[in-house]
């Protein structure tokens, strides 16, 4: 009999006839994966819009509001020798690690994200301060799990390597022709800095495909180089869309441990980022550092696509971690404590 693991996370999730679905590919894999190993049971937040990732997961309990939300934590409280995985902290998610630390129950806080600059991308000082309170109160007696070092802020806690690459994505790999054709995949949010990369390219000698999960989004204007994609996130769908765009560029003011980094290098594209998030380049090859503005975006090009064939054969030596090793680490860290 497998051991009870719930998951509480602060992502939205829609439902339609018994069905569930998701924006975020996490909330999607991890409970999925973890399934095989233990008795997972999701809770999260009922979402209004449509969401576009499936999640094949029995038990699911979604919640309209905060109370109803504890509520179900607290309910859970009746199965015994239960495990906790809590993923990302927000106003919702701390309030859950409260009640499981008032009831000394045994729990996981995954820092997927930095949760300190992305309230200050979004709320200013006033985010941080906020950020802060979450962080090093729910951090206390919680077994920390981080994506990066820093996000663990010298905290004692275990770094796992993200990803949600399987073979296919090393499979068939080729060179693209000599063009610029640039590609940003993810959510539309002001963090993820799409909204001024839309404004600094818009109506330039470049083209910009814009692929997303969500559903119910569409761009203000209407612009010749600038395209919108919206689709459901399957390995060969999305594996096809990287290969028809030959550079992948990541604006985001703030980012952990981005995926879409990793998609585009095994599909040995080269990637593009901003000088605010130079600390995801890592030890990946392939990855380039501009200035937040046209001209030094403009050269950043210019030298890929001069370089093309040598950076191709470069990225193909990156060593990418893959989904089947990142669910075996999340798996023995909760097996063990």
């Amino acid at each position: 009999m497998k051991n009870k693991l719930f998951i509480i996370s602060n992502e939205s999730i829609s439902s339609n006839n018994d069905e569930n679905f998701c924006d975020n590919i996490d909330l999607k894999s991890i409970p999925e994966e973890l399934n095989n190993f233990f008795d997972v049971t999701l809770i999260a937040r009922k979402s209004n819009h449509i969401r576009s990732k499936k999640i094949d997961l029995k038990n699911i309990f979604l919640s309209n509001n905060i109370i109803y939300f504890l509520f179900l934590i607290i309910r859970s409280f009746k199965e015994k020798n239960s495990k906790y995985l809590i993923i990302s902290l927000s106003p919702y998610t701390f309030l859950g690690s409260l009640l499981l630390k008032i009831f000394s129950k045994q729990h996981f806080l995954y820092l997927r994200s930095d949760g300190f600059e992305e309230y200050r991308a979004i709320f200013g000082t006033v985010g941080v301060i906020i950020y802060k309170i979450f962080f090093f109160i729910g951090t206390i007696n919680a077994n920390l799990i981080a994506c990066r070092e820093h996000l663990l802020k010298r905290k004692k806690g275990i770094v796992v390597q993200p990803s949600q690459l399987n073979e296919k994505w090393f499979q068939n790999r080729e060179t693209k022709p000599i063009k610029t054709n640039l590609l940003y995949v993810g959510r539309l949010r002001i963090e993820k800095g799409i909204f001024s990369l839309i404004k600094m390219v818009k109506n330039k000698n470049l083209s910009l495909t814009i692929v997303t999960s969500e559903k119910e989004v569409k761009l203000k204007d209407n612009y010749k180089n600038i395209s919108l994609i919206t689709f459901e996130n399957k390995n060969d769908a999305i594996i096809k869309i990287y290969d028809e765009c030959n550079i992948l560029i990541l604006p985001s003011y703030t980012e952990a441990h981005p995926q879409v980094l990793d998609e585009a290098l095994a599909r040995c594209r080269p990637v593009i980022i901003f000088k605010e998030i130079e600390h995801v380049k890592r030890d990946r090859l392939g990855v380039f550092v501009c200035e937040r503005n046209f001209e030094s975006l403009n050269n950043k090009i210019n030298h890929i696509l001069n370089n093309y064939q040598n950076i191709f054969n470069e990225i193909k030596m990156n060593k990418l971690p893959t989904k089947k090793n990142f669910i075996n680490q999340l798996k023995e860290i909760i097996v063990i404590k």
